[in-house]
């Protein structure tokens, strides 16, 4: 029995020829459709009627998305390319292309990975995609070591519970304070509820990098470099890549582009903090009979592509329950995750007693976890830096909260303690 293929690759003169001698000779495959169009190809893949598909990278809106549903439809993906076409093979490679062919290694060297693909199961396996039927959770991340290689960044995914606990402002400050320590750092906003990383920072900027970004990657056209340029350079060890300001451009933040970006952002930076959105359900594929987009799959991706979660609550009774509800809720989830707790706002109106210890009680008794920070509310030092555009180590650099904030991102990145610091501690123990 021969694979049953699909071809898309408009444009090419050795196409007919291809298509002929498969069929001509009994290689073990037979081209059932030549597609022109990328909708064509993805229709017809879905039907479950092919085994396999011969790509060109010429192919009109070809990005990494459409290889994806193409493996979540069962569909092996070959590519092919001109010999000596360098640049179309890497574009096919970057967006998930596993097996790249120059056309004149022969219709039977082809027709032979082309069964061998198909056979070995060679297909790429899509987390977001799928039969909306397959049994929950469809979510699971993706496999990565405990610790980046060498040389390459790490990824810190600040995300919280509804109730604008303050992810943006641990955001942009753990950023900021790890710039400062002299870690190179590129602040992502991956927020698809409406990103305010750049407002809060007084920059004006309408084309969202980040959406930007995700296109570049979802065509495989995405490198450190370009990342680089499509950020903003807020100082010599900060750069900033703003989110979308309006919540319906969402379906610009695929969860595979952004996966794409993240791992892009490790060669650009030695840190990267994404502020993520709030909303963790996978229910958008439960009412469509077809691939749908996910609006929370960026935030779903950023999660299981991190390094570091850190689970941003805001200590008061109500955000307390909240965030002990999330964490349960992350761990259904994102079951690879190991968040550190942050308690923000932090204050005694609220909390009777003392706050800090009664807080994390709680969280002992209810998550079984302790925070790993304590951030003290200061309103007025935030509206300072709000209304100048500045961080808190410009606004108010003695403040309680800029030191909480200091510390914490010197934990996280591994700094050393200062030594002023030192020494108090020795002066104190004598």
């Amino acid at each position: 029995m021969r694979v049953p293929v699909l071809t898309a690759v408009p444009g090419a003169a050795w196409e007919a020829d291809l298509v002929s001698d498969l069929d001509r000779a009994d290689h073990g495959v037979t081209v059932v459709r030549r597609c022109v169009e990328l909708a064509e190809l993805l229709s017809t893949a879905a039907t479950g009627t092919v085994r396999a598909a011969l790509l060109s990278a010429d192919l009109d809106g070809l990005d990494r998305e459409a290889v994806l549903r193409l493996g979540s439809s069962g569909v092996a993906v070959v590519g092919l390319v001109e010999a000596g076409d360098a640049a179309a093979e890497d574009r096919l490679r970057r967006i998930g292309v596993p097996t790249v062919l120059p056309v004149d290694v022969g219709t039977a060297e082809i027709a032979r990975v082309v069964v061998s693909a198909v056979a070995d199961a060679l297909v790429v396996q899509d987390p977001w995609f799928g039969d909306p039927a397959a049994a929950l959770p469809v979510f699971g991340p993706p496999p990565r070591t405990p610790s980046p290689a060498r040389g390459r960044g790490r990824v810190i995914a600040v995300w919280g519970p509804t109730g604008a606990p303050g992810r943006t402002t641990v955001a942009i400050g753990v950023a900021d304070e790890a710039a400062r320590l002299g870690v190179s750092t590129l602040l992502a906003d991956a927020d698809t509820y409406g990103g305010t990383v750049a407002q809060t920072l007084g920059l004006i900027d309408e084309t969202a990098g980040v959406a930007m970004a995700c296109r570049a990657a979802g065509t495989g056209r995405l490198d450190p470099a370009q990342l680089a340029g499509l950020s903003r350079q807020l100082r010599p060890n900060l750069r900033v890549l703003t989110g979308i300001a309006r919540a319906d451009r969402w379906p610009e933040l695929r969860p595979v582009a952004v996966t794409a970006v993240l791992e892009q952002a490790r060669h650009l930076s030695a840190l990267t903090v994404v502020d993520c959105g709030f909303a963790l359900e996978q229910d958008e594929e439960l009412s469509y009979d077809t691939a749908a987009p996910r609006r929370n799959g960026a935030t779903l991706a950023v999660l299981a592509a991190a390094d570091t979660v850190l689970c941003v609550g805001a200590a008061d009774p109500v955000g307390l329950q909240r965030a002990i509800s999330a964490l349960d809720e992350l761990r259904d989830v994102v079951p690879a995750a190991a968040p550190l707790v942050v308690m923000n706002r932090v204050r005694a109106s609220v909390v009777p007693g003392d706050p800090r210890r009664e807080i994390a009680a709680a969280l002992r008794r209810w998550s079984g976890m302790d925070a790993t920070a304590y951030l003290p509310a200061a309103p007025a030092v935030l509206d300072t830096a709000m209304r100048t555009g500045a961080t808190l180590a410009e606004a108010a650099p003695a403040s309680p909260l800029r030191q909480a904030m200091a510390e914490l991102a010197r934990v996280l990145t591994g700094a050393p303690e200062p030594v002023r610091r030192r020494r108090l501690a020795r002066l104190r123990l004598r």
